[in-house]
């Protein structure tokens, strides 16, 4: 069961070199795991064997089997994985049952993330083959809320989807926990006008801003958290709002669609943004003159 993890590099990619430093302190931290590099242009028939088109590629093996792969120049998500892996590489030998037990746990919970959840080679924003461009395509077209699952990522959820949703090829849909299908299938769906009435529609963005301002009593959207502001203004703000007790806020850093989408809703060019009861009430400025004038506490409550 022991772990074996294969680069295949070029000695003319930088990116490459970059990721043998990353290999070469990951062999000092799993001593267990063994580390191999193979220049995928010396062995071209390995390179094809295993599909590989560019570099850096990672492959990962237990017990000669392929288990998982990583595309691309990817330090946190190799160390991940070696992490994974080398754990469950270091357990007791379980019996296959129980492994196929837990990788069928683990599917439920993946099929089950999202109310309509996608199957795919790459994501929404760079689909990695033809069939999982159109599905998008289609989705994007209806305003369908989906999450997707790049299979890429994932060895063992790429083999083990075909037998546990019994379909043998991707992209695959699943809305409520239950397959719908492939292309051919949601294309059907869409010529019939099914797949509008199947599937959740994505919430528009002018009722997901309504929705956010009105989440909570006060509603601060500002650079960063409360816990950690990520500029002066919001830092300033939240210090000011914090002695209160009275606000919860949002990350507009973590939002760009949010981000952008506020300034027009609100008519408010800046960040941050004060909200009481789903009104606006200003920026930093404004809540300083509250403070000064002693007006801040019974604004925050909404008295005035």
């Amino acid at each position: 069961r022991s772990l074996v993890v294969v680069h295949f590099w070029a000695p003319w990619a930088p990116q490459c070199a970059q990721m043998n430093e990353v290999m070469a302190a990951l062999a000092k931290e799993h001593t267990q795991v063994t580390f191999v590099k193979l220049e995928a242009e010396a062995v071209p028939e390995v390179s094809e064997k295993y599909g590989i088109s560019s570099v850096p590629t990672f492959l990962f093996f237990k017990n000669s089997q392929k288990v998982d792969r990583l595309d691309g120049a990817h330090a946190p998500e190799l160390t991940k994985k070696v992490q994974r892996h080398a754990a469950s590489a270091s357990l007791p030998a379980a019996s296959n049952e129980g492994a196929k037990e837990d990788l069928n746990l683990r599917l439920k919970k993946l099929i089950n993330a999202a109310p309509c959840m996608l199957f795919m080679k790459g994501s929404p924003k760079e689909p990695r083959c033809g069939f999982s461009k159109q599905m998008v395509e289609i989705l994007n077209k209806h305003g369908i809320s989906f999450s997707s699952f790049d299979i890429f990522s994932d060895e063992e959820v790429r083999q083990g989807l075909k037998t546990y949703s019994n379909w043998p090829t991707y992209p695959q849909l699943y809305v409520a926990g239950e397959l719908i299908g492939g292309l051919d299938i949601i294309k059907e769906l869409e010529a019939s006008g099914e797949l509008d009435t199947l599937c959740p529609k994505a919430q528009k963005l002018e009722d997901r801003l309504k929705n956010l301002i009105n989440k909570a009593p006060v509603m601060l959207f500002m650079k960063g958290s409360k816990q950690m502001a990520k500029c002066g203004f919001s830092k300033q703000i939240i210090e000011i709002i914090n002695s209160t007790g009275y606000v919860s806020t949002f990350d507009i850093l973590e939002d760009e669609e949010v981000r952008q989408g506020l300034k027009t809703y609100s008519n408010w060019p800046t960040y941050p943004q004060l909200y009481v009861k789903g009104e606006l009430v200003g920026g930093l400025d404004i809540v300083k003159e509250l403070r000064d004038s002693g007006e801040l506490l019974p604004a925050l409550k909404g008295e005035n």
